[in-house]
């Protein structure tokens, strides 16, 4: 399994840096003057679902806990949908917004 995992970040480095750059973004905001609560940033909901194969969404988990994004106890568990053989799985982050 890990050699699958390893196979599958070696095939994605361009989304892996994509993904860092958009999370040093986030992670990078600058603090803002907190003398005016309406200065403040809201935080707001973001859901990420995947649906395939339970091994298309279990690699895909895996691979976004490889790449520091969430960890794999972050998700809900793997959920059947309508389709036989398909799965989903729901993970929901709070970011902030400008």
């Amino acid at each position: 399994m890990m050699a699958q995992v390893q196979k599958f970040v070696k095939n994605h480095k361009f989304a892996q840096l994509e993904l860092q750059q958009y999370l040093e973004g986030e992670l990078n905001t600058p603090i803002l003057n907190q003398s005016s609560e309406n200065q403040l940033p809201k935080r707001e909901p973001i859901k990420h679902l995947l649906i395939g194969s339970p091994k298309a969404v279990t690699s895909t988990i895996h691979y976004l806990q490889v790449i520091g994004y969430a960890s794999i106890g972050d998700w809900s568990p793997l959920l059947p949908t309508a389709n036989p053989g398909e799965v989903m799985s729901i993970l929901i982050r709070q970011i902030l917004m400008q």
